[in-house]
């Protein structure tokens, strides 16, 4: 059976709806189904906005999901939207079976037009029904160069629209969403850990060093100071700064401090307050000196001879060929 007898089947009963006897004669049909077909329309209009306004309260009091409260609202309206299409098919008296020209256009308008939307509504029962991210939760999505940070706006059955933190709007479809990692920072758990490497000379105090650093991370106020152990999974973590060796470099002892912030939402200017913090705590310790590249120039017995040349007035030095003189030199102040 191909798809336009199915729909002529279908729509064989339909008739166009018959002309009110009370109407003047004067008044042309024409007339008469436009005037009913506007009234169709501002109908629907009206009682689509009416039921959503009714429901929508009553929905939101089942669903806790914003998403799903949204979906179900724009299930009612398109409802709405789709009884009064088809109550102008009947006044205007469209034949859907007419409109379908063969299998085969009506196949590739399918196939290219409608598959991609119905996939994308496919995605979007599934994010529905996974729930790995919701209307309000802060996600990331690190394949978009350096990531793209926003929150969730909206959530359809065909897209995803996240408002990014740069104060742009990103509408991704459903498909992608599915396809591609996301990171969620607050599915359920709003804290967030985060980790600062700090590098230190060999001769510092590497216990004082490790305390200082951890109490300056619990001066920052974003910060969780302490607390009980948070648990990952099967294991659990101290809620508290901890400061541990991270590993023995070339220019000195690298020390990692994790730490915990209560909420992702700027964790840039948290990472900023616990670096300026740890700054200033170490700078007050006279134990503790902050490492950097160093250079040694070391000379032998095969890097040559350095000739020194006291005269007045001058200092000369040479090294071969080359002479460097500075002058207002006292020569006194070399014995």
């Amino acid at each position: 059976m191909t798809v336009s007898r199915l729909l002529s089947g279908v729509f064989s009963g339909v008739s166009p709806i018959s002309r009110p006897e009370w109407l003047p004669a004067q008044i042309p049909d024409t007339a008469v189904d436009l005037t009913a077909s506007v009234l169709v329309v501002v109908l629907t209009w009206l009682t689509a906005r009416v039921l959503v306004r009714l429901f929508s309260r009553r929905i939101a009091q089942f669903v806790s999901r914003p998403s799903l409260t949204r979906v179900s609202l724009a299930a009612i309206r398109l409802g709405v939207y789709a009884f009064g299409f088809l109550t102008l098919l009947r006044i205007n008296g469209l034949d859907l079976g007419n409109i379908a020209l063969s299998v085969t256009v009506f196949s590739a308008v399918v196939g290219v037009i409608l598959a991609p939307i119905v996939g994308s509504v496919i995605s979007g029962v599934f994010l529905l029904a996974d729930q790995p991210y919701e209307i309000g939760d802060m996600i990331e999505l690190p394949d978009q160069g350096q990531g793209t940070r926003g929150f969730v706006d909206d959530i359809t059955l065909r897209y995803t629209k996240i408002f990014t933190l740069d104060n742009t709007f990103l509408v991704v479809p459903n498909g992608e969403m599915r396809s591609r990692d996301v990171v969620n920072y607050s599915a359920e758990d709003t804290r967030v850990r985060l980790a600062l490497d700090v590098l230190i000379t060999y001769e510092s105090d590497v216990k004082t060093a490790r305390d200082r650093i951890e109490a300056g991370a619990r001066e920052v106020p974003e910060v969780i100071a302490g607390g009980p152990r948070i648990r990952i999974g099967g294991a659990r973590y101290p809620a508290g700064p901890d400061c541990l060796i991270s590993e023995f470099g070339d220019h000195g002892v690298l020390l990692r401090l994790r730490y915990w912030a209560k909420e992702p939402y700027s964790l840039q200017t948290v990472r900023s307050k616990v670096q300026t913090s740890i700054w200033d705590t170490l700078q007050a310790e006279e134990n503790v000196e902050f490492a950097y590249p160093h250079s040694h120039m070391v000379f032998d017995d095969t890097s040559g001879q350095l000739q020194v040349g006291v005269g007045e007035g001058n200092t000369r030095y040479r090294d071969g060929p080359a002479t460097r003189t500075e002058t207002d030199t006292d020569p006194d102040e070399l014995n």
